[in-house]
């Protein structure tokens, strides 16, 4: 499965951003869908997941409540709304696949998007 992220930009603290995952190749419910971010000097970790057909969704710490994973299979896309936007949210935002993954460790999945710059000034 071939994934592309989207959505990233530049917004100011206490705003909100929506980033798609747009995949093609394979059948895309049959894949858990995985968000992970990177800022600089520091490793990739999880932020949200979600199951193959919506019902089940898992976030890191600080994205609960703030941060909200969706999919939209008759589409092959996935979100993740972002709300409430600080600056330590400032990263580059991946999307993930995996039939069974390890949820929220990056080497539990197999497929990756190129991922999307997210900046959030104070």
């Amino acid at each position: 499965v071939q994934l592309q992220a989207s959505g990233g930009g530049l917004v100011q603290a206490g705003g909100s951003l929506r980033l798609s995952c747009a995949a093609s190749g394979r059948t895309f419910s049959s894949y858990y869908i995985g968000w992970f971010r990177q800022a600089p000097g520091k490793e990739r970790e999880f932020v949200a997941a979600i199951s193959w057909s919506g019902g089940n969704t898992y976030y890191a710490a600080f994205a609960k409540g703030r941060f909200t994973v969706s999919r939209d299979n008759a589409k092959n896309t996935a979100y993740l709304q972002m709300n409430s936007l600080k600056p330590e949210d400032t990263a580059v935002y991946y999307c993930a696949a995996d039939q069974n993954p390890r949820l929220g460790v990056r080497e539990g999945y197999d497929y990756w998007g190129q991922g999307t710059q997210v900046t959030v000034s104070s």
